[in-house]
């Protein structure tokens, strides 16, 4: 029986690597399309969450007295 090279498992393990970065993928977008066909609102992002906290920041200061 043949021995498989090292340049083969690593291709193997690449390719693996690659299937499941896809299935995760998928899960993901399968998970969002749920949530809206429920109606559900989407998760913040980080960025929309700074951009809310900058908001805030900025409605909370009081009004500059001159």
């Amino acid at each position: 029986m043949a021995s498989r090279t090292p340049q083969s498992h690593a291709k193997r393990a690449r390719e693996l690597a690659v299937k499941e970065r896809r299935d995760r993928k998928r899960a993901r977008k399968a998970e969002a399309a749920a949530r809206r066909a429920a109606g559900e609102p989407m998760p913040a992002t980080e960025h929309d969450a700074v951009e809310a906290e900058v908001e805030v920041e900025a409605e909370a200061e009081p009004p500059a007295s001159e």
